[in-house]
């Protein structure tokens, strides 16, 4: 498995994916948390998941690679 350099990249949130987080509870911090320190799980020809785990909760960053931009699709809870 080999862990991309997050950095290189600019990270885009989508409207969509930000208004459900909140709904969902997922507060911003919480999002930046599992982007920068999360597992980074690749599936796909340009699909990428940042999985982080906190004491109640899981935060899932569905995001896809375009270019030198990460989007951010959706953010689930589990």
């Amino acid at each position: 498995m080999i862990l991309m350099d997050i950095n290189l990249y600019h990270i885009e949130i989508k409207r969509h994916a930000f208004i459900r987080a909140l709904q969902r509870g997922i507060t911003p911090d919480l999002v930046e948390s599992a982007i920068k320190g999360g597992r980074q799980l690749r599936f796909g020809k340009n699909r990428i998941k940042f999985v982080k785990k906190f004491k109640k909760f899981t935060v899932i960053c569905v995001d896809e690679i375009i270019g030198g931009i990460i989007r951010i699709v959706t953010i689930e809870k589990k």
